[in-house]
């Protein structure tokens, strides 16, 4: 059906029913078209053709002023939203546009002012759909493999501890080139450190889940055999030597026998080690931190190496944060980059948005588009702490989600609200929806679809309905972008399979085995 058809439809039924919205607008189509014109006359920009000409003629002569830059890049910043598939982009972008009092479709992101975009596809060797284990190993290491292990190959057989020792399976990520490269590494996300994603920077594991070996028993590895993911962290390379390590995830390295420093709650480790002793031990000239006070007072020039770990799990939510003395993601970011600008042949640095993944799994979309703006904040951070010059830097995202984007509302409406318009059960429904879910108690009851009418959909606890009933929605497998800027950001011009991005950055930065841009002739250019 045509959008006119639909509207024809709509605007019969609402002349009908002469139903009232919970936002006390009148739903027949003489009130809504006054709404828009409303809203039209708000603008602060007349959008008639002269303005959309002169905007299309300046895009072009940005584009065609764009000036490649061809040159060894001296740092990487990796920037990975987890799970911010490109609807999250879009959605994010109207979010942030709609907190700063604007309609927000107009709205950039400071990753959309990027001059270089591409796609990435997301999928691994056993599945059409990706996890966060199976992607990292791809975009870190430059090797697709199969879901739910990290760092190794294919080759190697799922909750297997004795084919994850085999070095022939094992593959390096970028932070082991940059080390070889005498760079410096860190890495910065507000999920557990050895969750699956900053894992991929350093661990080799045939099972994501085993962050400690507590976790390793349930599946009956041997923890004496295998480091699990914490230990290989602190005790292994590229690991210990990371100049920056911030993140949550404390009970993972500390013992059963250990009280937590925020919480009282005993530690999850149980053959009686404390990394974090260990770490320490091995760092006597580094910092270990557990609190945003302690961040943003750090002495940068006096301090050699960084460990802060602030939760004993994964961080907060940044809108449920207000209780603790977490440091944002944007804060992490700028000290993480001004320890390692110290590093005098450069550095490598990942950033994780971690948990907008994971607030798309609760179902909660406003808690994940403000993950997502948290996200952004970091970016532009980066972006004034560096020179487009020598360092490069990437967004992407590890896989998608099932959230979508739908109906026809009207330009302006909240991005968290309802559509504008009832569907043909004369109910409501919201602008953003999930395909699967525990949002499923918002979507249908007893048959039938929940009566959105006085729901409160931009609440932080609100999920947004899905379709199909599951405790946790799950990831999409279509296509995420990449977004680049700074030396070699060109080679992102096109759709790539995901495990180019470690190539990109091996050859700009000029580490790793594969070839390199101070190995290329000029003259090829």
């Amino acid at each position: 059906m045509m959008y006119s058809q639909i509207l024809l439809a709509t605007t019969l039924i609402l002349s009908l029913t002469n139903v009232v919205f919970g936002d006390g607008q009148h739903s027949g189509s003489r009130d809504r078209a006054a709404a828009r014109a409303a809203r039209k006359a708000q603008r602060a920009v007349t959008e008639d053709a002269t303005y959309w000409n002169q905007l299309g003629q300046q895009l072009l002569l940005d584009e065609l002023g764009k000036q490649r830059i061809n040159s060894q890049a001296k740092n990487i910043i990796f920037f990975l939203g987890d799970g911010m598939s490109i609807s999250t982009v879009t959605a994010a972008r109207i979010y942030k546009g709609q907190k700063a009092g604007k309609t927000g479709e107009e709205e950039q992101l400071y990753f959309d002012r990027f001059p270089y975009t591409a796609l990435s596809r997301t999928y691994c060797t056993d599945a059409q759909v990706a996890d966060s284990a199976c992607s990292a190993t791809a975009y870190l290491c430059g090797v697709k493999t199969d879901t739910d292990t990290i760092g190794i190959d294919a080759n190697v057989e799922f909750n297997n501890c004795t084919t994850q020792n085999d070095p022939a399976t094992r593959v390096d990520s970028v932070m082991a080139w940059a080390q070889a490269a005498n760079k410096g590494t860190g890495i910065v996300t507000t999920t557990r450190i050895t969750h699956a994603t900053p894992a991929g920077t350093y661990a080799h594991v045939a099972n994501r889940d085993w962050e400690d070996d507590y976790a390793q028993s349930f599946d009956g590895a041997d923890s004496t055999i295998c480091d699990d993911i914490a230990e290989q962290l602190v005790l292994n390379n590229p690991g210990q030597n990371f100049k920056v390590i911030l993140g949550g995830g404390r009970a993972y390295f500390t013992p059963r026998t250990a009280q937590d420093p925020e919480t009282g709650a005993a530690g999850r480790r149980r053959d009686g080690k404390d990394l974090i002793g260990q770490w320490v031990a091995n760092h006597p000239t580094g910092k270990y931190i557990t609190t945003r006070d302690e961040l943003v007072n750090l002495d940068v020039a006096g301090t050699d190496s960084l460990f802060g770990l602030f939760s004993p799990s994964h961080m907060e939510y940044f809108l449920e944060s207000g209780t603790a003395n977490n440091p944002t993601l944007e804060e992490m970011t700028r000290t993480a980059i001004q320890m390692l600008q110290k590093e005098a042949n450069g550095y490598v640095l990942l950033v994780e948005g971690g948990r907008i993944d994971q607030a798309h799994h609760d179902g909660r979309a406003k808690v994940a588009l403000e993950e997502a703006f948290q996200f952004d904040l970091a970016i532009s951070a980066a972006v004034n702490l560096t020179d487009p010059a020598d360092t490069l830097i990437i967004v992407t995202a590890d896989h998608s989600h099932t959230m979508t984007i739908n109906g026809y509302p009207d330009r302006g409406n909240d991005i968290l609200g309802l559509v504008g318009y009832l569907a043909s059960d004369l109910k409501p429904y919201t602008t953003l929806n999930y395909a699967n879910g525990p949002g499923y108690v918002n979507g249908y009851l007893g048959g039938d679809r929940v009566d959105l009418t006085n729901v409160d959909t931009t609440a932080d606890t609100f999920r947004q309905p899905a379709l199909v009933p599951l405790a946790s929605e799950t990831h999409g497998g279509d296509d995420v972008a990449i977004f680049a800027r700074g030396p070699q950001a060109h080679l992102f011009q096109g759709v790539y399979e995901q495990h180019y991005i470690a190539h990109v950055m091996g050859y700009a930065a000029c580490i790793g085995p594969g070839v390199k841009f101070c190995d290329v002739p000029r003259s090829r250019y």
